[in-house]
């Protein structure tokens, strides 16, 4: 997606919520409503628990809650990744104020994945590319996307025809990392499989994220289920997936992050603009002119 064009339209103070960053706990961006989290699925998930603690005092995988959608009949099985309602795992939040520069993010990555056939196929589609650990940047540089694996690797992937691919394993737990390499504090709002990782319904821009401070970096480590826990991302079978055994599997396999400035930061879209199109030599051709 490219640079959101400037709005001068401004949105209500929100209190902003922190999500798990690394060196530190992370925020995230507005109150939780009623039923906040993710609700898990119809029936546990099979992965097991090889990573992270379990939250204490909890069973390894939470069972449905009494908002939980109704799961829908079974899918046809379709080829390929998507992501499962993992284990449940320690990752807190707490609340912080946030004023959004713009009602629209001034940038948006999108990250594909599926298993290594999967990708073969879809870049031999796309026209091909050699894969290798990759990162996905904002069009101004400042900001990357990664998927890890549990020990924190970068996966590998390729980007061709404006698509970026990442390869996942059946089974492999994976976090999401961005990077900020700005004197800019934003607002991540972001999304899996087409579901928000903070409620697990369908996203929307329009909805609250994580906090990610100044050259920091954010971890997005599941899908949450409370202030101090989330269910850890897994790839695992399309049927099996959270967005399936939920409202559907139209969009599994795909990650999404948008970024929102925040009003009145010194790194606004404007100033990024600015400096990216600034001319070295602005003067014009002309001679030297007699005073007055």
């Amino acid at each position: 997606m490219t640079t959101a064009a400037r709005l001068s339209s401004t949105l209500a103070l929100g209190l902003a919520v922190l999500a798990a960053c690394v060196g530190g706990d992370a925020f995230r961006a507005s109150k939780p409503s009623a039923s906040p989290h993710a609700a898990p699925p119809a029936s546990s998930l099979s992965a097991s628990a090889d990573y992270g603690a379990p939250a204490s005092g909890g069973d390894t995988y939470s069972r449905p809650s009494s908002t939980a959608t109704s799961p829908q009949p079974a899918p046809t099985e379709r080829p390929g990744l998507g992501t499962v309602w993992g284990e449940t795992v320690s990752s807190h939040v707490s609340t912080k104020p946030f004023e959004r520069y713009s009602s629209s993010p001034f940038a948006a990555v999108t990250v594909h994945y599926n298993d290594a056939e999967g990708v073969d196929a879809q870049a031999r589609y796309l026209g091909g590319v050699a894969l290798q650990p990759l990162r996905a940047y904002t069009p101004n540089g400042g900001v990357s996307v990664a998927l890890v694996d549990q020990n924190g690797a970068l996966l590998p992937g390729g980007q061709m025809s404006g698509r970026t691919l990442v390869v996942g394993a059946e089974g492999q737990r994976y976090n999401i990392i961005i990077d900020n390499r700005t004197g800019g504090r934003y607002e991540v709002v972001a999304s899996v499989d087409g579901l928000d990782v903070i409620d697990g319904h369908a996203a929307d821009l329009h909805k609250r994220g994580y906090i990610i401070e100044p050259y920091s970096n954010l971890v997005i480590d599941g899908f949450r289920q409370s202030d101090d826990t989330v269910a850890a991302f897994r790839f695992g079978r399309v049927s099996d997936s959270y967005a399936a055994r939920t409202s559907g599997d139209r969009n599994v396999g795909i990650v999404g992050v948008a970024l929102f400035a925040e009003r009145g930061s010194r790194w606004t879209t404007d100033e990024l603009e600015r400096r990216d199109s600034a001319n070295p030599f602005p003067g014009d051709r002309a001679y030297a002119r007699p005073p007055g």
